[in-house]
């Protein structure tokens, strides 16, 4: 049997301790099936060394830490010069380079020759629509806009988790007749393992079924001040628990920054507590802490742009920015009965288990790498 090299470079790598391509390389390594594929991750690190986890091969890269932003970048570079040391070292042939995010589209249009001299067959995911994000500056973003114009060029496929970013690539892109794959993001639906979060409600000052939740991080594209003004707007005798990269603090008695929890399933567990989420992203793809909420969460109050509607389709509720758009809805679910709410649930549940598994998304992506190989 011919063995498949898929080389993944652009997360953080394994073992996950959180982030979106960490999680989806964590679980693509765990869940595999194919005995024909052998996976090969780039790890940030502070030392350059081999080890093997989840079965997997796995190469970290030194950057220095005081590099900030640039870091990121350096640390792709690095570590598409590794996977051609690799490559010749273990005179690996017909290999696939799956490059996750956009940021080196200028290298990688650079060494499209030195990939084809190698055999290797380039896959890029650009994720989402980074050069949107306001939390970069417009010379930053306009930086990840070139890039991505060239990751699209030099790629031989283009990945997208979201329909949405796959229709943008199609149309924006269309004079470089990009080749492109959909293949969602993933959720777990396992119930927490956590008994109780006790501790966290006494120290929030909420119970269970007693509050609204957002998770994400605290930049504007997710839009938390549109969030706690509708929030505040509305009667709702709920709480409003925001769990983000900010500090803990508590804005008002109804409003409170709860800090980061990087407990996995202690997160589950404030999810399945909560009585609805409220989702405010409005510039990713497949948005893995949706995928999350609707796994975990009865009701799901999702910003109204393309990338969350195909994610909820009908199963969700939607608000937009204008002023009392998500009051009037906070209002509304309120008011719903256990039966509605209950169904809700199911539905949202039974969504994730259709299309957003892992086991599903894990063999979409076995299939695509023997494909290319």
């Amino acid at each position: 049997m011919n063995t498949s090299h898929v080389f993944i470079i652009g997360s953080k790598g394994l073992p996950a301790c959180h982030g979106g391509f960490e999680t989806f390389v964590e679980n693509l390594t765990a869940n595999k099936k194919s005995d024909s594929i052998q996976y090969h991750i780039a790890c940030l690190g502070l030392k350059n060394e081999e080890f093997t986890y989840n079965s997997t091969h796995c190469f970290r890269i030194k950057v220095p830490e005081w590099l900030g932003s640039a870091r990121a970048v350096l640390y792709d570079i690095l570590a598409v010069r590794r996977v051609f040391e690799i490559i010749k070292r273990e005179n690996i042939q017909g290999a696939i380079l799956y490059v996750l995010a956009s940021r080196i589209g200028m290298f990688l249009c650079k060494n499209k020759r030195k990939l084809r001299k190698l055999g290797v067959k380039l896959l890029v995911n650009p994720d989402g629509l980074e050069f949107k994000r306001k939390k970069y500056n417009a010379l930053v973003r306009c930086y990840w806009k070139i890039s991505e114009r060239f990751s699209v060029k030099s790629a031989d496929l283009v990945v997208c988790d979201s329909k949405c970013i796959q229709n943008y690539i199609q149309k924006e892109y269309a004079k470089y007749k990009p080749e492109t794959k959909f293949i969602a993001y993933g959720a777990n639906t396992e119930k927490s393992t956590v008994l109780n979060c006790d501790d966290w409600h006494r120290d929030n000052k909420t119970t269970p079924n007693d509050y609204y939740l957002v998770v994400g991080r605290a930049v504007p594209e997710n839009n938390f001040g549109a969030i706690i003004r509708e929030f505040n707007l509305s009667n709702s005798e709920k709480k409003l628990v925001i769990i983000s990269n900010s500090k803990k603090r508590a804005l008002s008695d109804r409003v409170v920054f709860a800090g980061p929890i990087y407990d996995g399933e202690l997160l589950k567990k404030i999810r399945e507590n909560a009585f609805a989420y409220i989702h405010g992203h409005e510039v990713g793809g497949t948005n893995p802490s949706l995928l999350e909420a609707m796994a975990s969460t009865k009701l799901n109050l999702l910003l109204d742009v393309c990338f969350n509607r195909e994610v909820g389709g009908d199963v969700t509720l939607y608000w937009n920015k204008e002023k009392g758009s998500l009051a009037r809805l906070i209002g509304e679910v309120d008011r719903m009965g256990k039966q509605e709410i209950d169904r809700f649930g199911e539905l949202a549940r039974g969504r994730i288990l259709s299309e957003y598994s892992w086991e599903k998304i894990v063999g979409g992506y076995e299939g695509l790498f023997e494909e290319y190989a």
